[in-house]
């Protein structure tokens, strides 16, 4: 490549990039989860300087179940926490475990899907068969079943790399029971990838399999996986959250399913504690909905065919 080139390569690349970003952003529904999303990710960010320290029946500044106020924006709980403070840093909680998951699944479904379909033959048979197992049976059932025996096994002490072991297990587990989605798309997209003119040039050339696969077709998969991506986030968010409203999350590191099993175990909704039940259930909603608007955004600017022409 000569140097005269090298910056008109780089222009289209920055070209191609603005493209991109002037019709995703031009999508209604990826300004709205986009705009949402951030907020939240501040939240998760700096909770400590937007609130405060995470309150403890210990520290905390109000009395029983008080509804909104001025002091207590969103009310208090059963012993006097601050919801507000709960709900702030039980972002940071609810989110990490679902990007964490979401990584995983991701990685397990795209090396799946990619192996299935370039290999073909008893890899893909055996790897499509194992793709329907977790495709048929719900990632949540699966979930709910090995969480509690991993759990039981592990036991609750010493945190694994940075995290309570708890929270560890929920993320290793929902990410390896809900890739198979991301590994069917995954999947055919390869079929169609690896008969194209440039991976038999690859070939030809001596080039390894897994040489092709990441050099070649890995980026060609990039769209349709980031994607899914945010719809698989939407999912693990829904999964953490009923795992932690039945009882398998962490008291002391809560996350907004842990603050609605808190609620329920509480009587809020007897003793007509809306806020309480509705804090964290509304960001739960909310998180989730600006991923699936985002990841449709994401299938309507790269799929051509799902465009709408004005």
């Amino acid at each position: 490549m000569s140097e005269s080139s090298v910056p008109y390569s780089t222009h289209r690349r920055v070209q191609a990039f603005k493209g991109f970003l002037r019709q995703f952003l031009g999508h209604g529904g990826a300004q709205l989860g986009f705009v949402c999303l951030v907020c939240f990710l501040v939240l998760a960010a700096v909770p400590n300087i937007l609130v405060g320290p995470l309150q403890t029946a210990v520290n905390a500044t109000g009395d029983f179940l008080v509804p909104p106020s001025g002091q207590h924006l969103l009310g208090t709980d059963e012993v006097g926490r601050d919801v507000l403070n709960l709900v702030v840093h039980g972002a940071r909680i609810s989110l990490t475990i679902a990007l964490l998951a979401t990584v995983i699944s991701l990685i397990v479904g795209a090396t799946v899907g990619m192996t299935a379909g370039y290999f073909g033959h008893w890899a893909d048979v055996w790897l499509m068969r194992l793709t329907d197992f977790f495709f048929v049976v719900p990632s949540f059932v699966l979930a709910l079943v090995i969480t509690p025996v991993v759990l039981e096994v592990m036991g609750r002490g010493r945190d694994i790399l940075g995290f309570r072991p708890s929270i560890f297990v929920i993320i290793v587990v929902i990410g390896l029971t809900s890739w198979a989605f991301v590994a069917r798309i995954v999947r055919s997209q390869t079929l169609s990838l690896k008969e194209r003119t440039f991976v038999d040039r690859a070939r030809v050339a001596g080039t390894s399999n897994l040489s092709i696969m990441l050099k070649h077709i890995l980026p060609n998969l990039v769209p349709q996986i980031a994607a899914n991506g945010a719809l698989v986030v939407a999912g693990a968010i829904y999964v953490e959250t009923s795992l932690s409203f039945l009882g398998l999350g962490d008291p002391l590191q809560p996350s907004w399913g842990t603050l609605l099993a808190l609620a329920q175990r509480a009587g809020a909704a007897s003793a007509g504690a809306w806020w309480y039940l509705g804090a964290p259930g509304i960001c739960v909603l909310m998180v989730s909905l600006s991923f699936v608007l985002i990841g449709n955004a994401l299938d309507d600017t790269f799929n051509p065919r799902r465009r709408v022409i004005p």
